[in-house]
């Protein structure tokens, strides 16, 4: 899979979910001391119908402490019709480049095709694919890395700068989101730190890091303030951003402009004016994990990969 495949199977899955072709509950979160597991599933119901269970742990301090990814887990895929098991799999990989690929649709529909200044905020495993996602949606001229852990912003632009195309520089501040027309966030912070005052008018927001309810990295002032879109609108009002500007009393439900896959299925617009400022609240569905854990599976089948198991 490359990127681009994951891309066209998460925009294909994010429409079957606007007709009514899918199945996509919210997640279900389990937190221990040191972090978090979450269950998220769906089923696509087009011939030949399937369905992705993920269990992925979820612990920050994972890389600094054991040297492991802050991220693991399996996608268990199944048989919508009978059940029948067809696949486990690595979870990571997918979860990166699935995530990446929803912020790529968003990009294209909200932010301003003249957009050519973003940043990062967030020098992790997701701020690198996210700088891939931004790529493939817009032509940049110039991206700024920030984060908390200056030392890995560093890291992040000496080790994917030179194969950008652009000008890639690791950012001292949040300042320099002022000079942006698009900013990724992609952090595990736990309190807000976009707010109204570094974001100028026709800015794009996609805002990923926030998906448990304790994680939060957009200002309630400026959700509210902003055209917001959301992955899932249930999930979100859990787990997402959206959570916090509810919590706050800053918006409602009804005020959320509309889901991804409603703008994809051209149900309701995108970016209307250059002016207003838009977010995309994304909080990562399990329609994403079973749009690329099934093409993976077909790919797979084609090309003889994999081990094949019995579990009699």
């Amino acid at each position: 899979m490359g990127y681009d495949d994951y891309v066209e199977a998460v925009e294909a899955a994010f429409r079957a979910a606007a007709d009514g072709g899918a199945l996509a509950p919210p997640a279900a979160a389990f937190h221990l001391p040191q972090g978090s597991f979450h269950a998220k599933a769906a089923a696509l119901m087009a011939k030949p119908a399937c369905i992705a269970i993920k269990l992925n742990g979820n612990f920050p301090g994972n890389p600094l402490a054991h040297g492991l990814p802050t991220v693991q887990g399996v996608i268990y895929l199944a048989d919508a019709d009978d059940g029948r098991p067809l696949a486990v799999m690595d979870s990571i990989e997918v979860t990166i480049n699935r995530t990446g690929a929803a912020t790529t649709l968003a990009v294209r529909h909200l932010a301003r095709p003249d957009s050519r200044v973003a940043t990062i905020c967030g020098a992790g495993v997701q701020g690198r694919i996210q700088l891939r996602a931004l790529s493939a949606a817009l032509p940049l001229e110039r991206v700024h890395v920030w984060d908390a852990n200056r030392d890995a912003a560093r890291k992040m632009v000496d080790d994917v700068g030179p194969a950008t195309g652009f000008d890639l520089y690791a950012a001292d501040s949040l300042a320099v989101v002022r000079e942006s027309d698009v900013v990724v966030t992609c952090t595990a912070a736990r309190k807000a730190f976009l707010t109204p005052d570094l974001v100028r008018p026709g800015t794009f927001i996609a805002a990923v890091g926030a998906d448990n309810s304790d994680k939060q990295e957009i200002d309630p002032r400026l959700y509210a303030a902003s055209i917001a879109v959301v992955d899932s609108l249930e999930q979100a009002a859990e787990i997402g951003d959206l959570h916090h500007a509810l919590a706050a009393g800053a918006l409602r439900r009804e005020d959320v402009h509309a889901t991804l896959g409603e703008i994809l299925s051209s149900r309701r617009p995108g970016r209307t004016d250059p002016d207003s400022v838009t977010l995309f609240d994304s909080t990562g569905m399990g329609l994403q994990d079973v749009a690329a854990a099934a093409a993976i599976y077909r790919r797979a089948l084609q090309a003889g990969a994999g081990t094949r198991l019995s579990l009699e």
